[in-house]
């Protein structure tokens, strides 16, 4: 089977890198074989090329020569694995985070919300939501309901419901929100007793 170019590349560069790795060290073959088991026609043909590079015989390499295995064969980088996230400006003022990474049923944000300073304006749409207040005190109305909610508290609620919610003592309000889709409610698998 081939490999893609770029891995290809990556197992061509294993056998050269070897052999280097050997002579900086001033490591014979035999001395190397006795460190790692393996045998000295087995290393020869890996560092001229001639034998393909597998695990089982990277690992006691790698051990050897006290490298990480990513530096012993040169992996490629893959980026970095950490949500990057980016504030975007909400039109309400506030500022928005998106949690999640990509299209789908629920999606997850973290928002600051500021004072908004104004009389509620009561909207709906389609969809659930869930919240969880992180800090502050959240103002939030839900039809003819008008809540406090502070540090730790959470509220959920069909979207077509008309709602609105800021902060409720003039302080910015830091909440999570998982907003889905019509029908697509948070699932709690645990709850406390009553």
């Amino acid at each position: 089977m081939d490999e893609p170019a770029p891995y290809q590349e990556v197992l061509d560069g294993v056998a050269p890198r070897l052999k280097a790795l050997r002579a900086q060290r001033g490591l014979t073959l035999a001395a190397l074989s006795e460190a790692t088991g393996i045998s000295k026609s087995t290393l020869s043909r890996l560092e001229s090329g001639q034998r393909r590079p597998s695990l089982e015989l990277l690992l006691p390499l790698a051990g050897a020569y006290h490298v990480a295995l990513d530096d012993l064969v040169g992996a490629p980088e893959v980026g970095d694995p950490r949500v990057r996230m980016a504030p975007r400006a909400m039109q309400s003022g506030g500022t928005a985070v998106a949690l999640t990474r990509g299209p789908g049923p629920l999606q997850a944000y973290k928002m600051i919300i500021p004072d908004r300073g104004t009389e509620p304006e009561l909207r709906t749409h389609e969809g659930y939501e869930w919240l969880y207040v992180l800090e502050g005190r959240l103002r939030l109305v839900l039809a003819e309901h008008d809540l406090v909610l502070g540090s730790g508290e959470a509220a959920e609620w069909d979207t077509r419901l008309p709602h609105w919610f800021g902060s409720a003592d003039g302080r910015p309000v830091e909440i999570l929100s998982l907003f889905g889709r019509q029908g697509e409610r948070m699932h709690v698998r645990a709850k406390p007793r009553a």
